[in-house]
């Protein structure tokens, strides 16, 4: 299997989640991808989520409820661990849905809702920092 070429940003699309052109860093540093959600509740074993973000008005969804999810413990770049939900979720890239791992995280002061993580990025793509929406530059949307 060739491996398609990625840039160090992108925009896609989470079908699953109602979110089109959702701007996305890809980083090679994380293992894990993490997806900003700014409300999560946790009821009668289902985690109802709404993803929204001020900086970014395409980034809006009603709520979503989700009947399967975990919780796992992610390690921040400076060592702090910290337990986050975690979902299962589809991603379009290049025209192509793949599933994906998520957790949930709180990244409204970050300048990127969504992080692509070596999880997701191991076996399909390769990353060149010099390029930059690769994905939707070349998608049919």
């Amino acid at each position: 299997m060739t491996k398609k070429v990625i840039g160090r940003i992108d925009k896609i699309d989470f079908p699953n989640l109602s979110l089109r052109h959702v701007d996305v860093k890809i980083d090679t540093g994380a293992y894990t991808s993490a997806i900003h959600c700014s409300t999560i509740l946790e009821k009668n074993d289902t985690l109802i989520c709404t993803f929204e973000s001020k900086g970014h008005p395409n980034f809006k969804s009603e709520n979503i409820i989700f009947d399967t999810y975990t919780i796992t413990d992610v390690k921040s770049s400076n060592g702090y661990k910290e337990n986050r939900y975690k979902i299962k979720s589809d991603v379009i890239f290049f025209g192509k849905t793949y599933k994906i791992n998520l957790t949930l995280s709180t990244r409204d002061d970050m300048k990127f809702p969504v992080l692509i993580g070596r999880q997701f990025l191991s076996k399909k793509f390769l990353v060149d920092v010099n390029l930059e929406n690769v994905s939707f530059n070349n998608s049919n949307s």
